[in-house]
């Protein structure tokens, strides 16, 4: 991942970089890791999140069609 630094601005910098690493899930990732997570709760939270991406799907279909 390359940021580049333009005239100085190394806020700006950094906010790029972050919004960058937080659409890559990088910080998710490192949360995840910070302890050891047991298969039963890995399988829970990956259930978990495919309801709520399907839920979100849905929501937006029916925005978007209707039904």
């Amino acid at each position: 991942m390359l940021i580049s630094v333009q005239d100085n601005n190394v806020d700006q910098a950094l906010r790029v970089l972050k919004k960058k690493m937080q659409r890559e899930g990088i910080f998710r990732e490192m949360r995840q890791r910070r302890a050891y997570e047991k298969p039963s709760e890995k399988r829970k939270r990956e259930t978990a999140e495919c309801i709520r991406r399907h839920r979100k799907l849905m929501r937006k279909r029916f925005d978007r069609d209707g039904y």
